[in-house]
């Protein structure tokens, strides 16, 4: 079989969930808005965080950096998507192909080691507030933000130029919404097995010990909740635990179907659905998760539109 991929010239096809859907308008449409929603609902959460004095502390400073992770991350993939559907123009440059992935990767790694210290944030505001201010002072809270950041896009880096360096069948077509290293693989004329399997071992080590952060660190707070006497610094504390653990549960469960389980166990079509869901439909919810129910960041909503209008 004839092989392709020594010359930028040659383009991927990217055959995405709404060139397979039995109604692509409607998906687009609701794809659009779900786009529109997340710039609009993450855009808004970081201009009332940069902009509201009240909010300067670690816990929104670190939501801060989630919501432009969520902005970023959608952006890498929703207008593409929905630009190529309009246009009726699937194709991908090899080069195009390659940065996707490797800013999907960037993103999505950053976001999971973001999830488990706003855990730890949490974890020292309620279970040792008095030390709070210690323990999350303004350079260690720096080093949360740059750690995630580094380590993921240095994971990233290693991941697409060894994705990338395959040679590639004449067969071009990916049924993938984007470029990412499992439907990829599935093209490859070499034998890519050690690296699944590499692929497999990174995945979980990029995912268990967060995950291993935030269960414990939850179990704490719980511990630490269930034994307080006010009843509303219970409830505020439920309220705000209760949002991290839907966002990690959407995020984490898509990751781990993903990229830790087996190929086997996960056809073309359900990647694509668990693709949107962590590459748009999270991304368009998850400040809405933070925001609705926290009166602190409703509250900052309305002083910073009240001073703009």
């Amino acid at each position: 079989m004839e092989l392709w991929n020594s010359t930028l010239g040659n383009d991927f096809i990217l055959m995405g969930i709404l060139n397979d859907s039995g109604s692509p308008e409607l998906l687009c449409a609701i794809f659009s808005v779900l786009y529109m929603l997340a710039l609009t609902s993450n855009g808004l959460l970081l201009l009332v965080i940069t902009m509201d004095s009240r909010l300067h502390v670690p816990m929104y400073f670190l939501l801060g950096q989630l919501s432009l992770m969520d902005l970023l991350f959608t952006t890498v993939v929703a207008p593409k998507a929905l630009v190529d559907f309009l246009r009726q123009e699937k194709t991908i440059s090899f080069g195009g192909c390659a940065l996707q992935m490797f800013l999907a990767l960037t993103l999505g790694g950053a976001e999971d080691l973001l999830l488990a210290f706003m855990a730890y944030d949490r974890y020292v505001a309620i279970c040792h507030p008095l030390n709070y201010m210690i323990l999350m002072r303004p350079r260690v809270c720096s080093l949360m933000v740059a750690t995630p950041w580094i380590l993921a896009s240095l994971n990233a880096l290693g991941h697409t130029l060894y994705t990338m360096h395959f040679p590639f069948c004449m067969s071009r077509q990916i049924r993938h919404l984007l470029c990412e290293i499992p439907p990829l693989l599935k093209l490859a004329c070499a034998d890519t097995s050690r690296y699944e399997l590499m692929v497999y071992v990174t995945g979980v080590i990029f995912l268990l010990p967060p995950l291993f952060v935030i269960v414990v660190s939850y179990m704490l707070i719980l511990f630490t909740v269930l034994h307080m006497s006010s009843n509303e610094g219970r409830q505020k504390a439920l309220v705000t635990c209760s949002s991290h653990l839907t966002v990690v549960g959407m995020f984490y469960g898509a990751a781990t179907f993903m990229y830790v389980l087996p190929s086997s166990f996960h056809s073309p079509k359900q990647d694509n659905i668990i693709s949107v869901f962590y590459t748009i439909i999270t991304p368009a919810l998850n400040p809405l998760i933070y925001s609705l129910r926290n009166k602190e960041v409703m509250g900052a909503l309305q002083r910073v539109l009240g001073k703009c209008m």
